[in-house]
Formats: C-alpha cells, structure tokens, sequence
C-alpha cells in the first residue's frame, strides 16, 4: 500500500471515476463542472499551476484526491476526492495528508475543504487533522424567476441604490466591512479582501459581493451589514441586472456568521442546498537556512559565572 503523485499515463485511467469525484471547493465545483471532467484534466499537464493529484492504491480499491493553490495566496483548497464510493477507506487520512504536504510546499499556510456534514469524507478529514471552523450552504437562485425578482424590486422602490464595481478607492471600505463582519478567530484563514474586485452598493459601504464565474455558473459571496436596508430588493437587482450572464445558474454562498441571510434568500423563492462544514488544516512551515542568534553583550558589562559553575569547575 502506498501514496503517489499523479501521473500523466494515470489520466486515461483517473478519467474512468469522473462521475464519482466528490468536490471539496464547492465555488469552484458549481463554475467550472466535475474536477475529473475533460476540462479539469487538462490542469494538470499545465506546469505554471499549482495543482496536484495522489493515488493511494489499497490491495483492491484505489482512492485519489486533489488540492489546488492560487499563486500568493496563504491557503490552498483541497479540490476532490474519488471514488464517492471509498471515502471511509482506511489509506483516506493518508492521502489527505500527502496532498496537505504538497500545498505547504507551495508556501500554503492552511488547507481549506467544504463537505457535506453527512459524508464519509467528514471523518476522513477530521482523522486527517481538520477541524471545522464555519459551516456554509449554498443557495440556488435559478428557481427564482424574473418576475418574482422584478417583484422584489419594484418593493423596495427608491430604497433600491444600484451596484456599481469595486475600485481600487473602495477597497479600505470593503476591508473596514470584512473585518465588522467576519469573526476575528476566522482571520487567519479567510483573509480580507486584497483586490478591487466585485461588486458594491454604495450605501455608507455595507453590500459587498464578490464574484466566481465559468461556463457552468456564477457564484455570489456576500458581506452585507446586519444594519443595511432592503437587502431582498438588493440582491434581487444584482442577480437581475448580473451582466454576460447568459443565462447561467446564479449561486449565493452563505457562511454561518451571515445565517440572518438565508431567510432573505427563502423569501425570494431560493433553493437552499445541503449545509456543509467549511474545514481547515494548518500546517507547519520549516524555517529553511536556519541560523543560530547570537546575542550580543553590552560594553563594560561582564558576565560572572554562577556558583554552580564555580563547583564543576573545583570538581
């Protein structure tokens, strides 16, 4: 039994479980489709990526799984695992485990992964060393139909103020909201915002929302003040008015330290999917080309030698 990268000649093979990699990035799963799929394959034979595949081969099951890292940022994601079938396998941990190293070579400092609270791969995790910090659902608005959102709209009449994109002049502000909203314990591993990159409502800065698209969907990640009015008619402006759409599914990720959203979301007829444990792993960096601190002793200080020293040297 043993745990190896992933190969070029395993694609052809690793290709035979697509229908049953269970993904681990949820945003990314909905945008850009199954992680084994055709198009996710081609990641790997791409060297400038930070994405890599173990295969743990057991004496008759073999189990597989992946972890991908975005190039500055301080956490990597674990992205699946496979066979659906296999995920108490025993060699599970330990290929969880490998792909966690992987990512602490890339200068990763957590490893992050989202999965079904009723999953197998729940006990593998936490057997592996994760440990939940914030759980999420992610709310399917393609169930909401136009009128229902023009409904919403007309509502809220003039307390509906437009969305305009994030610029490089309001990113102090939508820092300033990360950091009312998002729990200081989850700092470490869900940092503020660092790009002028979404969109925001500019009512004094309480609606923000970031953006993940591909050709399978778009998914909305908010930051909305407790204090912010008419947020029904809000999101429901944003969703109508979303530009390039083409009519792809729209997603919004609720975190648990926003849950007062989801009876917003109910409201405008969304389907609320399965409540799932956002988990981390921290990892432990080396210090490479360590060196030894020499400390440095002030002029006209001597240093006496204790009584203990005295003995041993008598002796």
């Amino acid at each position: 039994m043993s745990v190896r990268p992933l190969a070029l000649l395993d694609l052809p093979y690793i290709y035979g479980f697509r229908e049953e990699a269970v993904g681990l990035d949820t945003a990314r799963l909905l945008t850009r489709g199954n992680p084994l799929g055709a198009v996710g394959l081609m990641a790997y034979v791409n060297p400038a990526r930070h994405i890599y595949s173990a295969v743990a081969n057991g004496e008759d099951t073999v189990v597989l799984g992946g972890v991908i890292h975005t190039r500055d940022e301080t956490f990597a994601k674990l992205y699946y695992l496979a066979p659906a079938s296999q995920l108490d396998h025993p060699l599970l941990p330990d290929l969880i485990e490998n792909l966690s190293a992987q990512a602490g070579t890339w200068g990763a400092l957590h490893v992050l992964a989202e999965v079904d609270e009723t999953s197998h791969a729940f006990i593998s995790l936490r057997k592996a060393g994760f440990s939940v910090y914030a759980w999420q659902r992610m709310w399917d608005m393609s169930e909401v139909t136009e009128a229902g959102l023009r409904s919403a709209i007309e509502a809220g009449g003039k307390n509906v103020q437009p969305w305009i994109r994030v610029k490089p002049a309001h990113l102090s502000a939508i820092q300033s909201l990360y950091h009312q909203i998002v729990p200081p314990l989850l700092h470490p591993v869900e940092p503020q915002p660092r790009a002028a990159a979404g969109w925001m409502c500019n009512e004094g800065a309480k609606c923000y929302v970031s953006v993940a698209h591909g050709m399978y969907g778009i998914v909305l990640t908010p930051l909305i003040h407790p204090d912010a009015t008419g947020v029904s008619e809000k999101l429901s402006a944003l969703i109508g008015n979303l530009p390039d759409r083409r009519n792809r599914p729209v997603y919004i990720c609720v975190r648990s330290y926003q849950a007062w959203l989801e009876p917003v979301l109910a409201d405008l007829g969304a389907k609320a999917g399965e409540r799932q444990a956002v988990m981390v792993k921290h990892l432990a960096r080396l210090v490479k080309d360590a060196a030894v601190a020499r400390t440095t002793q002030p002029a006209g200080v001597s240093i006496q030698p204790s009584r203990v020293s005295q003995i041993d040297q008598e002796g």
